[in-house]
């Protein structure tokens, strides 16, 4: 019971996953568990950050639904490597609006907009935001979801940047009614005033399976290999969600 992998630019590692535009339902929450193990990465030092090879990072969300078009999720990062121990490393929030049902549109949309802190031995910059549309489709067997996210550094060494391009995308396909394969992709191409080299973009694909066992559920697995060299070159993810719904209390005669 896992879930996919890759290392978006603003994700690191944490909480990594292409969004569908569907939010969490009116009184319902949410709560996953984000575990991913980086096999192969950086193993030394870089600008006072610590190496992520062997780093395993886990992320708790927990995403509570307002109404039929409008969300709030809560993220706590942390991180278990060698001897370090288990650390805290930072705090995001990520409220969410999207197109209600009753809009008909022919695909889901819906935004995101994500900030937050992470100490300075995680990551390069101390406080960031990303700002993620949503575009998907559930086409018969076939479901497609495009996140063309942008982000950028508020305080830290990549601040003056400005926004960057990190596009993630996934397609699956339902082997049966409980099991999708499918293709993750997550990409930090750098400042949309011109782009990085191609060497010094992240560029991941992650197989992944999804199992659909029931609505409550989300359970997803994948192996994420990096394709250039300022990428982590192999990690693993799962994900492990379920929501809980409100509870109604009646009133006694």
């Amino acid at each position: 019971m896992l879930a996919a992998c890759a290392a978006a630019h603003a994700q690191d590692n944490y909480e990594i996953q292409v969004y569908g535009a569907e939010t969490v339902k009116p009184g319902s929450t949410m709560v996953e568990l984000h575990s991913n193990f980086t096999a192969e990465g950086r193993r030394i030092e870089e600008n006072g950050v610590r190496p992520t090879y062997h780093a395993q990072h886990e992320t708790i969300e927990i995403t509570h639904g307002w109404n039929d078009w409008f969300e709030t999720g809560f993220y706590i990062f942390t991180s278990i490597r060698g001897d370090e121990g288990w650390q805290w490393v930072g705090d995001h929030i990520r409220p969410r609006v999207r197109a209600p049902k009753k809009w008909k549109w022919p695909v889901g949309v819906s935004l995101s907009t994500e900030i937050g802190y992470q100490r300075p031995a995680y990551s390069e910059d101390t406080w960031t935001l990303e700002i993620r549309p949503i575009v998907d489709k559930q086409i018969g067997r076939w479901y497609i979801s495009f996140n063309p996210t942008i982000d950028r550094s508020l305080v830290g060494l990549n601040a003056s940047r400005g926004f960057e391009f990190s596009p993630n995308f996934k397609f699956s396909y339902d082997i049966t009614k409980k099991i999708a394969g499918g293709l993750e992709y997550y990409g930090a191409f750098g400042p949309l005033a011109g782009f990085d080299r191609v060497r010094q973009q992240g560029q991941q694909f992650v197989p992944a399976i999804d199992l659909n066992v029931s609505p409550k559920w989300e359970i997803n697995f994948g192996v994420g290999v990096g394709a250039t060299a300022s990428t982590d070159h192999l990690l693993i993810k799962c994900i492990l969600g379920y929501r809980f719904d409100s509870l109604h209390f009646q009133r006694q005669p």
